[in-house]
């Protein structure tokens, strides 16, 4: 079997994914008439969701979705908020973990995460100012004579 790109999805991927997809449904109060060819198709549910996870897995931006081979870039987004909103993917996600205990088990009684939610102590040394401080104003050692500023004159008189 050749190696798919990992922002490709697979045939037994799909399969997974596919019944966790909301379907379309209409409002039973509301009546629908619709002319021959009139409105925009939907978009095919396995081609949309490879442009998310195109998305996903790049990082690129929605606009700059490739239009040719996953539709309209505006149109996959809307349908990632649609099902954002209606918890697609945290169904993918709790299927993936459920199916991944069943293979590996995971150790539900012990979990560690690791962080550091402190300013790493040499930052500063290291890369110096930063460029977005020029204006503002330092702490700064005063001058020894006692002034901020020296007059070019000792005194001034007024009569002279």
């Amino acid at each position: 079997m050749p190696r798919l790109p990992s922002w490709a999805v697979s045939d037994a991927f799909w399969k997974r994914v596919e019944p966790l997809l909301p379907q379309p449904t209409r409002d039973p109060d509301k009546s629908y008439i619709r002319k021959k060819g009139g409105g925009r198709k939907p978009l095919d549910y396995r081609q949309v969701f490879e442009g998310i996870v195109y998305v996903l897995r790049t990082g690129c931006q929605w606009k700059a979705l490739p239009k040719e081979i996953y539709g309209s870039p505006s149109s996959v987004h809307a349908y990632f908020r649609q099902w954002e909103r209606s918890g697609v993917f945290l169904a993918i996600w709790r299927a993936g973990l459920a199916e991944y205990d069943e293979m590996e088990g995971i150790s539900w009684s012990w979990q560690s995460i690791d962080s550091a939610m402190t300013k790493a102590p040499l930052a500063r040394e290291a890369v110096g100012p930063s460029p977005t401080d020029r204006g503002k104003k330092r702490k700064q050692t005063p001058f020894a004579g006692g002034r901020a500023w020296r007059p070019s004159l000792d005194r001034r008189h007024r009569g002279e």
